[in-house]
């Protein structure tokens, strides 16, 4: 069959115009914040957090009087004038949570920021040395993970004794182990990319190529990472203060307030109650807001 001239129709440029403009184009981050922004759950929970964080900055401000004992209001029920109820001093429940909000968050957030220095470097050197530098490394990666990581924490704890850097110091060494791993297996993927071998032949190092090309490729995988370390994190500064290796007094962290109120539990549950509560749903929170994260920074998710 002949193809003829008059067969085709010429289009004129101008009528392409509007289904160009039909989707005008964004960034890779643009789109991640707009699906994350259609993930009502997930956006709650950023809410929630923030929320969080702004009453742990504030309140303690507001009502400064942590260390401020009453025996005559001891033990008392939560009521018009204090919301949470008192403990067995006479202290105010809501000032000491939001106090001991900020060495719960200040514990997570750190901790998971320096997880987050150290599994980057260790897996992106790993995935992207290759071959027996490879092998070794994780191999070492390996052992460690073999032993529970609670117990490295508390053999640190008890080897640095109690404090909020002690608990960030055990915390940071003990819990790199899952950022590399995600580190090192996206690096062995990217590696591979055309883009990688263009930097190669344009004379960048092997440091520049790891540090300026590869790992901001993995950006989205480590924010996701992160986000769900922090929950872990106070959860197990909680527990180590609930033992006793925690923020020492008079300084109170969730994990401490809770562990304090325990001998109060059959008079006064309510002094659980509110710590207990406020670590739950800080958890969840994050936990939800790493779940939105990880669908909106997933490049196969995208519509």
């Amino acid at each position: 069959m002949s193809v003829e001239r008059d067969m085709f129709e010429r289009i004129d440029a101008s009528e392409l115009l509007p289904e160009e403009a039909a989707r005008p184009n964004i960034t890779y981050w643009q789109d991640a914040w707009r699906r994350l922004k259609e993930n009502k759950p997930a956006v709650a929970s950023l809410g929630a957090i923030a929320l969080i964080v702004a009453c742990t900055v504030f309140i303690p401000m507001i009502k400064p009087d942590y260390y401020t004992n009453d025996f005559a209001i001891s033990n008392q029920w939560p009521n018009a004038s204090r919301w949470f109820g008192t403990d067995n001093f006479g202290r105010d429940i809501f000032t000491r949570v939001w106090f001991g909000a900020r060495y719960s968050l200040i514990i997570a957030f750190a901790a998971s920021f320096l997880n987050l220095v150290i599994g980057i470097i260790y897996g992106g050197v790993s995935g992207f040395a290759g071959g027996k530098i490879d092998l070794v490394m994780m191999r070492i990666v390996d052992i460690i993970y073999s032993i529970p990581q609670t117990i490295y924490v508390i053999l640190f704890m008890v080897f640095l004794g109690p404090g909020l850097h002690s608990i960030i110091f055990a915390l940071a060494v003990a819990y790199w182990l899952p950022m590399a791993r995600i580190v090192r297996g996206e690096i062995l993927q990217l590696k591979q990319q055309e883009f990688v071998l263009a930097a190669r032949v344009l004379g960048a190092s092997n440091a520049r190529i790891l540090f300026r090309h590869l790992i901001p490729n993995c950006l989205g995988q480590i924010i996701v990472m992160m986000t769900l370390s922090i929950p872990y994190a106070i959860f197990t500064e909680a527990f180590l203060s609930f033992i006793g290796l925690g923020i020492p007094v008079p300084r109170a962290s969730w994990g401490t307030l809770a562990s304090e109120s325990i001998q109060y539990m059959r008079i006064a549950p309510y002094q659980l109650f509110f710590p207990s509560m406020s670590i739950c749903l800080t958890m969840l929170a994050f936990n939800i807001l790493g779940d939105g994260l990880r669908d909106a920074l997933d490049p196969k998710m995208r519509h």
